[in-house]
């Protein structure tokens, strides 16, 4: 039989600081669950950070500045590449879900890559809405083959990590991983 190498890639947005839930926090809910997919997987991780970060740490003035940004469609710039993203086959992609919406760096990252031909797997972190139809939207803005994601509360990920990677591999296993 003959085993072939399939190549994939986790890509996730995620915040420190003040968040809703869980107070201040050093390593985000997102990057929390990346790094379970990847221990999981063996895929490469790669953290879309902004090429200047002005986002604040306090939680109340990131809602103010974050929900702008929505109105606004910004796309921020973001800095650093995936190495060899041509030859992923599948690709994760990981961010929080503020108000129904990815925030706007992921976009920035979707709309500069191509995935034709990949399979895409959205996976994020939210406080109660679930994906609230942002699977969807990465759907819309990738074209590409959609795997069935996975959505888990950010206060489960950061404070019952034995739990939360006890669901991240039923899902994973579940699709094939």
């Amino acid at each position: 039989m003959i085993k072939f190498m399939v190549l994939l890639g986790i890509v996730y947005f995620s915040r420190t600081g003040e968040q809703y839930s869980v107070g201040n926090i050093t390593e985000g809910n997102t990057a929390i669950v990346a790094g379970m997919i990847a221990d999981k997987t063996g895929g490469s991780l790669f953290e879309i950070k902004f090429a200047d970060d002005v986002y604040p740490a306090g939680y109340s003035e990131l809602i103010k500045f974050a929900q702008k940004e929505k109105r606004q469609k910004a796309r921020p710039a973001i800095t650093g590449t995936v190495d060899n993203f041509a030859e992923y086959d599948t690709v994760f992609i990981g961010y929080p879900n503020w108000w129904a919406e990815m925030p706007m760096p992921v976009y920035t990252f979707l709309e500069s890559h191509d995935f034709t031909g990949k399979n895409v797997v959205p996976f994020c972190t939210h406080e109660g809405s679930g994906f609230g139809g942002t699977d969807e939207k990465v759907r819309d803005v990738t074209r590409a083959r959609m795997l069935r994601g996975f959505a888990i509360y950010g206060h489960t990920a950061q404070k019952d990590r034995d739990f939360a990677r006890e669901k991240v591999n039923e899902w994973l296993s579940s699709i094939g991983f």
